[in-house]
């Protein structure tokens, strides 16, 4: 049967990408949609695109609304906008998915450091993180799942094979990261107007103070069985989309690169959305990966130092957020895991 979706805050970019995915998803309808400023008017007049895809009408926020025409919703509203409305789907029984920063953190402590306040901070511990690589099992039957960050998606996947196994000192894990102008979001900002950003390359949120340095660490924490503090330095990049992260680390011991990249493929064998770059085989590059739901990793080891070296790429928007999303949704609704995203990079 198929099921009946919403989105909460559709004309930001991460619902625009989800109505872009669900309009092709064979088991998914789209019946509603919020937008705040588009209120009443059709999808396609805010995306002309749209035109002769979809008749459906953007409707003001109403999560009572949502709950009575959906059997799932995804809020896509700003980080501290989106736990009331969350909640509130959640007292009507909705399965949600949440991508805003939220419920991603366990401790309301963590939260309300790097966040501000949290008003519903007693379904922090109801959340399950949205990895579906990390934790299948749990989001099969959750209620509300945390959709991860961005940069979070590719440092963390770049890492589990060897943070689970032990093999990294835990304090030398230097996560360099670029990101497309995208990840910003849709809200006009000085410094993401085209002149800012074209021909440029900068650096920000750096020494600790990016509010996904406690995602990352306490993800990779989670599954190393031991803390886990991850030097991140990310970039902006003067392209639209794509997360390109090198991640530097220094094994505990002597580690043989063909035995990691052995490590990585037994690890991520069976997941449809993880390619592994071996040795021989070229980098990966943010085109390969640009509107596909794919991360690709590549380990090294650095034959000079021993030092570990991980490229790991994805699509900020797809797999970095709403790809991801669906990937939830197909996980949750017990359908197969790729429905809706399999589509090829574009190119160039």
């Amino acid at each position: 049967m198929t099921a009946r979706v919403g989105i909460i805050g559709a004309t930001g970019y991460t619902g625009m990408e989800l109505i872009r995915i669900l309009l092709r998803h064979p088991e998914a309808d789209l019946t509603y949609a919020s937008s705040r400023r588009w209120a009443g008017k059709h999808l396609f007049e805010a995306f002309p695109a749209l035109s002769g895809q979809t008749d459906l009408r953007f409707r003001a926020l109403d999560p009572a609304e949502a709950a009575l025409e959906s059997d799932l919703v995804f809020v896509c509203l700003p980080h501290g906008g989106a736990m009331d409305t969350s909640a509130a789907l959640m007292e009507k029984g909705v399965r949600t998915i949440d991508l805003s920063a939220d419920f991603r953190l366990r401790e309301r402590e963590v939260y309300e450091e790097w966040y501000g306040p949290h008003s519903q901070a007693q379904l922090l511990s109801a959340a399950v993180n949205g990895f579906p690589e990390l934790f299948r099992g749990e989001i099969c039957d959750a209620l509300l799942v945390a959709n991860p960050g961005c940069y979070p998606t590719s440092i963390i996947l770049g890492l589990v094979p060897l943070v689970e196994k032990g093999l990294l000192k835990t304090n030398s894990i230097i996560a360099d990261c670029k990101s497309g102008v995208s990840g910003a979001g849709r809200e006009p900002k000085d410094n993401l107007h085209f002149p800012e950003v074209e021909g440029n390359f900068s650096a920000y949120g750096i020494a600790g103070v990016h509010r996904h340095t406690p995602e990352i660490d306490q993800e990779l924490t989670r599954v190393g069985g031991m803390e886990v503090k991850v030097t991140f330095s990310p970039h902006l990049l003067p392209v639209s989309r794509g997360i390109f992260s090198t991640i530097y680390a220094e094994p505990a011991d002597s580690l043989d690169e063909e035995a990691v990249c052995d490590l990585y493929r037994e690890r991520y064998g069976d997941e449809p959305f993880v390619r592994i770059r071996e040795n021989q085989e070229p980098l990966p590059t943010l085109k390969e990966v640009r509107g596909t739901n794919m991360c690709i990793i590549a380990p090294r080891i650095d034959r000079r130092n021993g030092k570990v070296i991980i490229i790991s790429c994805l699509d900020n928007l797809v797999k970095g957020a709403s790809g991801q999303a669906v990937q939830n949704m197909n996980v949750m609704l017990g359908l197969p895991e790729t429905l809706g995203l399999l589509d090829l990079p574009l190119i160039p």
